[in-house]
């Protein structure tokens, strides 16, 4: 019954204009802040996608290193066991190292990592070669594949054959005073890689060997393992751990990164925070708009009493009315979200400045059933306890007209 009453109040034309008013008001504001987190939220999807699909293009499955020190030793019967293990498809050793990178006066800082031939099986770094080819040559004739970041730092240019450099890696036998405190060693620019600028002003890849016999490090020795998975990532992470003991940790792509997926959604969750006041807004409006309903329904509330209306039934009708405000501008709100978040999709019409610096040079967009629920959820929320103050009223007001 009090369905029937609030769509009866709603579409009713009311003695006072501003109630009316008041109550688009109130229907408007919810309808552009429905709209706003539809929008929002879906922007933050899409570039959330866009930053996971690029790590996922640099950082392998599934990590193991060592659980104290940076070495780990790795035989050919470890390396075996881990894949053997089902849902392992590739294994390739690494060793990671901080350098120096010279071109002339030029420098940079970098971080040289040492592969071997399956490494390019375990991540997608070829797709995002640039210039140049993915060569990292071998022990005596090593080649470097950098960041297009490092190679505008040293002035290198991969597109002139054997464009030599030097590589400069630190003498850790030497004492704090020797001259001999660095190693140094020509190599050869191959490729430039452009995934993203965390990556492209940081790392340099060679050959495994190559950077062994620069660490001295002997055959087995390594920093780190990437595993390329087929399956349930945290079920191959614990029979990996199983396998090969407390000595090593083994982490999911996920785990290498989870400080930034922390970050990506706490900002998620402060800009819901923030259009969430434009729905607190609406409902102060709502309160308004109810509270003259009431003072204008004042008969309508005393014949319903007087026919044995219950002060519950009484408090359903208003608050359903305000459900009702409330549905009527979600409706609207998500109608309008998802319609500009389709026509982004499409038609790419909202662009990103930067003159073609970014990746992608449109907002991305993701539209998730989650972010619907949550919206919904949490105008529903509002809208009760907006409607709660003068459903009360109204009620108390009912219990005096009696008496």
């Amino acid at each position: 019954m009090q369905y029937l009453f609030a769509w009866r109040y709603f579409k009713s034309k009311k003695s006072t204009s501003a109630i009316n008013i008041i109550a688009w008001v109130s229907v408007t504001a919810i309808a552009v802040g429905a709209a706003a987190l539809i929008v929002i939220l879906s922007v933050f999807n899409g570039f959330e996608d866009l930053v996971k699909g690029l790590y996922t293009d640099f950082y392998a499955d599934m990590r193991v290193v060592p659980a104290q020190g940076k070495k780990m030793n790795i035989d050919d019967s470890t390396l075996y066991t881990i894949k053997s293990i089902a849902g392992v498809s590739e294994v390739s050793k690494v060793i990671e190292e901080k350098a120096l990178l010279a071109n002339g006066d030029y420098q940079s800082i970098v971080v040289v990592k040492g592969v071997d031939t399956v490494f390019p099986k375990t991540n997608n770094i070829n797709k995002h070669i640039v210039r140049g080819s993915y060569t990292i040559g071998d022990l005596q004739n090593p080649g470097i594949v950098m960041g297009v970041g490092i190679e505008n730092a040293v002035g290198a240019d991969v597109t002139k054959g054997g464009f030599p450099l030097t590589l400069y890696t630190p003498n850790k036998g030497a004492g704090f005073e020797a001259v001999d405190g660095m190693f140094a060693f020509n190599v050869t620019g191959k490729g430039v890689f452009a995934v993203q600028q965390e990556f492209d002003n940081k790392y340099i890849f060679s050959n495994i060997d190559f950077l062994r016999y620069m660490l001295s490090m002997t055959p087995n020795q390594v920093t780190g393992l990437e595993i390329k998975i087929n399956g349930s990532p945290q079920k191959i992470k614990a029979a990996i751990q199983n396998a090969i003991g407390k000595n090593f940790i083994v982490e999911t792509r996920y785990e290498q990164n989870k400080n930034l997926y922390a970050v990506m959604q706490m900002e998620k969750w402060v800009i819901y925070g923030i259009l969430s006041l434009i729905l607190i807004v609406a409902a102060f409006n709502m309160i308004g708009a109810l509270t003259m309903l009431v003072l204008e329904k004042q008969k309508d509330i005393a014949v319903l009493k007087a026919m044995g209306s219950s002060t519950g039934l009484i408090q359903k009708i208003f608050i359903t009315e305000g459900l009702v405000l409330a549905g009527v501008g979600t409706f609207i709100g998500t109608a309008l979200g998802t319609l500009i978040c389709v026509l982004q999709l499409k038609f790419k019409i909202i662009t990103l400045g930067g003159g073609g610096s970014f990746i992608i040079d449109y907002y991305p967009v993701k539209l998730m059933a989650t972010d619907y629920i949550l919206v919904v959820a949490t105008i529903a929320a509002i809208a009760l306890l907006a409607a709660w103050i003068p459903a009360k009223k109204a009620s108390q007001q009912l219990l005096s007209l009696k008496s």
